[in-house]
């Protein structure tokens, strides 16, 4: 029993010692306490917004939020943004205004913080969410509000649908800039597109006649006429090249006759098959030809000339831009052309004969479905030019005016037609695909000069080709 006295007295003799000890240095040090003091962390409302809740409301919505403790004082950071109405001692209300973002932090009766929401006020997307989904049921779109403007996100299946989402986004915000569309296209089709350009041109020329150059002299009288180069108004003949020239000269006397007697035909065709492949609402562009110098001008320097040459493009040329459309329906912007270096309108320049470009072009936008096909163009030309050369009174005798008459006859037929189908394509593997050059092997030295051989054809290597029974006669057909 005296052991514990004893070990209770001790306990409370240095208790009492460091109560006096803890006195003594507050009485010592009366400036260090307070600077402890306030080196301690104490709670405030800044710290406690680092938990606050993010809450997205649209204008003129409110949300009803529900307290753990009473709620003594409410601060909002931006009054004309949103507003905070307590209606109990634990519920309180929140209503956005306009557009934009701010705080509300909630304190009850002792100072400290209940709660703190960062609010963000955006525009209904609501309406705009429920127009979508309507209209476009399949489309995965999502919609959110960012400041004054609105997202879309999500994926859908062609170009067409997104250019639809943002439509409709733009009719119900009012305003393009405030919407950007960041909708991605699930499966881009490929477009295959084959333009066919058929071209039949059909010339007949018939020319008939006699001109005359004669110079006769009668003592003091000179009687000269000439009725030869028969010229249209354009002042080009319309058949040129086509003469057979004879004449006499005698005791001042001279007569010469050019004989013209033609009859010509000619059929020409042309045929154009451009296919291009693009993505779906990618342009594309081809051209199988060359291109040609033509003088632009003159340089000189130094008193030395020299002709500016550029060079003009002719050959088969297609750019198109295709944008698949839902159920298979397909919109072409297609622009096509043949042309094609011809010496009909050629000019001189200096010298130098500047050919011309006979083309055939055609640019437009149409709507196909995938396999269909359609003519974008067509054109039927009829063109004759007649003219009858001669000298006045005699080339109007019944028949001797032959003699002093030249007829030419001129008639040309074109008929063009422009065809495209479009196809929606996919990659398939290198071997199912063929080759012009498949199968071509160069003939040897010996089968060339011996038996005037130019290629030798074998079969594509492990291509097996069908059996096909054929019935009835085939081959080739020679008109």
């Amino acid at each position: 029993m005296a052991r514990r006295d004893q070990r209770g007295s001790l306990r409370t003799m240095m208790r009492q010692a460091l109560s006096f000890a803890a006195i003594g240095a507050l009485l010592l040090d009366p400036i260090a306490a307070p600077a402890r003091a306030a080196s301690r962390p104490v709670p405030s409302a800044s710290a406690g917004l680092l938990n606050a809740r993010a809450l997205t409301l649209g204008i003129g919505k409110s949300v009803v939020i529900d307290l753990p403790r009473d709620v003594k004082d409410v601060l909002v950071a931006d009054p004309k943004i949103a507003n905070a109405v307590v209606r109990s001692a634990q519920r309180a209300y929140i209503i956005g205004a306009t557009v934009g973002q701010t705080n509300i932090v909630f304190f009850d009766a002792s100072g400290e913080q209940i709660a703190a929401y960062d609010i963000a006020v955006t525009r209904d997307l609501n309406g705009i969410r429920n127009a979508l989904r309507q209209i476009l049921p399949g489309a995965n779109i999502g919609v959110e509000g960012l400041g004054q403007g609105v997202v879309l996100s999500g994926s859908v299946a062609t170009p067409a649908e997104a250019q639809q989402a943002m439509d409709i986004a733009i009719r119900l915000v009012g305003d393009e800039k405030n919407v950007v569309n960041s909708i991605t296209i699930r499966g881009r089709d490929q477009v295959m597109l084959k333009v066919v350009v058929a071209e039949v041109q059909r010339n007949l020329i018939k020319q008939l006649g006699i001109d005359l150059s004669a110079s006769m002299n009668y003592g003091t009288a000179v009687v000269n006429f000439n009725n030869t180069n028969p010229f249209t108004a354009t002042g080009r003949p319309l058949v040129d090249g086509n003469a057979l020239t004879t004449g006499f000269t005698n005791a001042g006397t001279s007569v010469q006759a050019t004989i013209r007697a033609m009859e010509s035909a000619g059929v020409m065709r042309t045929l154009a098959e451009p296919n291009l492949t693009a993505i779906s609402g990618e342009s594309a562009n081809f051209l199988a030809g060359g291109e040609f110098p033509v003088p632009s001008g003159i340089n000189c320097t130094n008193g030395a000339c020299t002709p500016t040459i550029t060079f003009k493009k002719f050959g088969i040329s297609l750019n198109f831009t295709p944008v698949v459309l839902s159920a298979g329906r397909i919109s072409l912007h297609v622009s096509t052309e043949v042309s094609e270096v011809t010496n009909d309108n050629a000019i001189l320049i200096s010298g130098t004969s500047v050919p011309s470009i006979k083309t055939r072009r055609a640019d437009t936008t149409l709507e196909i479905p995938s396999g269909g096909s359609m003519a974008m163009a067509g054109l039927i030309q009829q063109q004759t030019k007649q003219a009858i050369n001669g000298m006045p009174g005699l080339a109007r005798l019944p028949v001797l005016g032959t003699l002093f008459r030249s007829r030419d006859y001129v008639n040309n037929n074109t008929e063009l037609m422009v065809l495209v189908t479009p196809y929606i394509v996919r990659a398939v593997a290198q071997k199912d695909l063929s080759r012009p050059d498949d199968g071509f092997v160069s003939a040897s030295d010996p089968q060339s000069d011996l038996l005037g051989s130019i290629n030798r054809i074998y079969g594509v290597p492990g291509r097996i080709q069908a059996e096909r029974g054929y019935r009835g006669t085939y081959g080739f057909i020679t008109d």
